[in-house]
């Protein structure tokens, strides 16, 4: 286990990584796997957890995602192979497409997961067709082209899998091979139909038709994969698809940090430098906002924070995890191979060595010079970025990826539904923390103590520093822990109100505030309907009872994860009960302040209704460390519909420059049908508590 990143930024004079450090680096990841490679060379099975998959197909994923970076690294310079690279793919595309093989690859009929990898080897082929793919015997390329051909005419690809269909066919076309135009025609309507605006697609959609799915795979799925398949044709990418790559690439800059730290949220994070291939696909399609000096910093400074923070063990392999290894950071799809995914942060090797982003001077992303907030519409985030301590923090009102249906039990996903990520903290990631969540949470709790979880995420208000959002809310009950429900299942459900919270942000500060109102009016209008009316909740009549309450709010903080408990610090003070209720920040709420050796800090003040304040210590729930420590603030009585209770939230490295008492009351204005977060300089945020507005701007009174 590694320690956790230090916050600082990267130091001004230290030189980004030359196109040969980025070779010499991906040749000791190829060398790196060889030992693990089957005798017939068509299976890679890497060290760790065996996917849902199967060790089987966990075996091709290892052949199929190295050699895409060994493609980018051999076309990248015009075919030179001095490791002899080729040929030892050569002799495995020989045996894993050989029926009669023991090293056959399963067929795409036999592991659905086979598709993903058939991409990486079609994308890989084509790259290196002059020098691999033109020098098969007649039969392989044929047997290549029957194993590959297993994807046409199938269908049911719901997210970012169009794509992987896509360039599959497209080399079976470019070599003679069978496909299929309807095929294509129904994944571009699939795509088409993800795509939300301003560059952004949501990868899939939510069990009620909502596209509100949004991570890194926008960038290192939807993005990369046109640029591909715009290669294989030989012709340039789509003015279309162009245009959307800039227009992400303008934001997704803003998610990664100074010291070259990216967001941490959402599935696959495992891939690591995979964030970033879509900066390296603006680059090599000429669409991107950057400028070569700027594109160039960016991707060196990840490669190096990862490369510092024990991304690559001792064996030289990439394994499960963030920074080092970490298994709990997985999902079921993942396998010991599925991090060299993050051979697609190595596209960068396509561009040839006179490249301007090889040549130019160097340049500073413009997230990396001020201060700043930035709201991305699309999928509902409040970025706010501070260069002098390389935080990246994203408050989420508005990505929720919910698949569950609504009558099925389902706790909160650490990845999508915390209302905050950051790029140097966690969701904590245990199984009680998953079924009772804390970390950059907000929760009523029930009698019995427990929190709820948020259900599907409806965007209220999105301005320039001010973000609101509300959600329906439940509590799980796992075996043992709830009282009596369907105890044929894994957990049953409790229903509860719906749960509004807001985010007021100022430089590192921000003011999270929440409150509860009933739920909408359930289901069928009338007696003996079977539909409800419009407007009513389309889950209000769903099986599971409601929750009595009352309930108290509990609003949690940022996670703070260290090498060992001893590099964390906690000094926990309680309110007096009842103070909060003033409108004042004066009044005596609750504090915690969570401090690590590197000087950072996260700190939450209550500032109305959170008197009692806690720090919990956690072991082996965070992949940034083998400590961690969650604050909160609770209230000292149940909250009543419409009470708001507020929160001053800090993560910062540098905590001389958070000025913690900038804020002088929350009070809510039920005549206006506002909450004003008033600060000591004179300026007033305004909070909208009634529907949605989906306002762009018009925060500050």
């Amino acid at each position: 286990m590694t320690t956790a990143p230090t916050a600082g930024q990267l130091p001004e004079t230290t030189p980004r990584w030359s196109r040969d450090r980025w070779l010499g680096t991906a040749d000791d990841l190829l060398r790196a796997t060889e030992p693990y490679a089957s005798p017939g060379r068509a299976l890679l099975p890497l060290p760790g957890p065996v996917s849902a998959s199967g060790a089987w197909s966990d075996g091709l994923e290892g052949f199929a995602r190295t050699f895409l970076l060994a493609a980018f690294r051999v076309r990248g310079q015009d075919g030179d192979d001095p490791d002899g690279l080729l040929e030892r793919y050569a002799e495995g595309l020989r045996n894993g497409t050989d029926p009669t093989s023991p090293e056959r690859w399963p067929r795409i009929d036999e592991r659905r997961q086979a598709v993903v990898e058939a991409a990486s080897v079609a994308v890989g082929l084509a790259e290196t067709r002059p020098w691999l793919w033109d020098r098969l015997d007649h039969d392989v390329r044929e047997r290549v082209v029957a194993w590959l051909a297993g994807v046409v005419g199938t269908s049911g690809y719901r997210n970012n899998w169009v794509w992987f269909q896509n360039v599959i066919e497209a080399f079976l076309a470019s070599v003679g091979g069978p496909w299929d135009q309807a095929d294509l025609d129904r994944n571009e309507e699939l795509a088409e139909g993800l795509y939300v605006g301003d560059g952004w697609y949501s990868d899939g959609r939510g069990r009620d038709g909502r596209r509100q799915s949004f991570d890194w795979y926008a960038g290192w799925a939807w993005h990369l994969y046109p640029v591909l398949h715009a290669r294989m044709e030989g012709r340039p990418l789509a003015e279309r698809h162009a245009e959307r790559l800039r227009a992400y690439l303008e934001q997704a800059q803003h998610l990664v940090g100074r010291d070259g730290a990216p967001l941490l949220q959402g599935r696959s994070v495992t891939y690591r430098f995979a964030v970033l291939a879509p900066f390296w696909a603006g680059a090599l399609a000429g669409a991107t906002p950057l400028s070569p000096g700027a594109t160039g910093a960016l991707t060196s400074a990840v490669a190096k924070h990862f490369y510092a923070h024990g991304a690559v063990d001792e064996h030289g392999l990439l394994p499960i995890g963030w920074h080092g290894r970490f298994d709990r950071l997985r999902q079921l799809y993942s396998g010991g191979a599925s991090p060299y995914w993050a051979s697609k942060g190595f596209a960068g090797l396509l561009l040839p060595p006179d490249h301007p982003v090889w040549t130019a001077p160097d340049d500073v992303p413009a997230p990396w010079r001020q201060e700043h907030v930035v709201p991305l519409r699309e999928p509902g985030w409040l970025v706010v970025g501070t260069p002098s301590d390389g935080i990246v923090r994203v408050l989420n009102h508005g990505s929720d990826r919910l698949l569950e249906p609504p009558a099925q039990a389902h706790a909160d996903d650490p990845f999508y539904r915390r209302v905050g990520y950051a790029n140097v903290v966690s969701p904590q990631l245990t199984p009680a923390d998953v079924a009772a969540p804390a970390d950059s949470h907000v929760a009523l709790l029930d009698g019995a103590g427990r929190p709820s979880h948020r259900d599907g995420i409806e965007r209220v208000h999105l301005g320039e520093r001010v973000a609101v959002s509300r959600s329906r809310v439940h509590w799980l009950d796992v075996p043992g822990a709830g009282p009596d429900g369907d105890h044929a299942g894994w957990a049953a459900a409790r229903r509860g109100p719906v749960v509004t919270t807001a985010a007021v942000v100022r430089g590192p500060l921000e003011v999270r505030l929440a409150w509860w109102t009933p739920p909408p009016a359930a289901g069928p209008g009338t007696a003996g309907a079977t539909t409800p009316p419009p407007g009513a909740d389309l889950d209000a009549d769903v099986a599971w009872p409601a929750d009595p309450g009352p309930w108290t709010f509990r609003l949690g903080g940022w996670p703070l994860a260290a090498g060992s408990d001893g590099d964390l610090g906690a000094e926990v003070t309680d309110g007096a009960a009842g103070a909060d209720a003033a409108d004042s920040a004066d009044s005596a709420g609750g504090t915690v302040r969570v401090t690590r050796a590197d000087g950072t800090t996260s700190e939450l003040r209550g500032l109305r209704g959170l008197p009692r304040a806690g720090a919990d210590r956690r072991t082996g729930a965070d992949p940034l460390g083998a400590a961690s420590v969650v604050p909160s603030l609770t209230g000292a009585a149940p909250a009543g519909p419409g009470e708001v209770v507020a929160a001053l939230v800090v993560l910062t490295g540098d905590p001389a420059a958070a000025d913690l008492d900038a804020v002088e009351a929350v009070v809510p204005v039920p005549a206006r049908g506002v909450v004003e977060v008033r600060w000591r300089d004179g300026v007033v945020d305004v909070v909208p508590t009634g529907p949605a507005d989906h306002a762009t701007n018009g925060d500050a009174a």
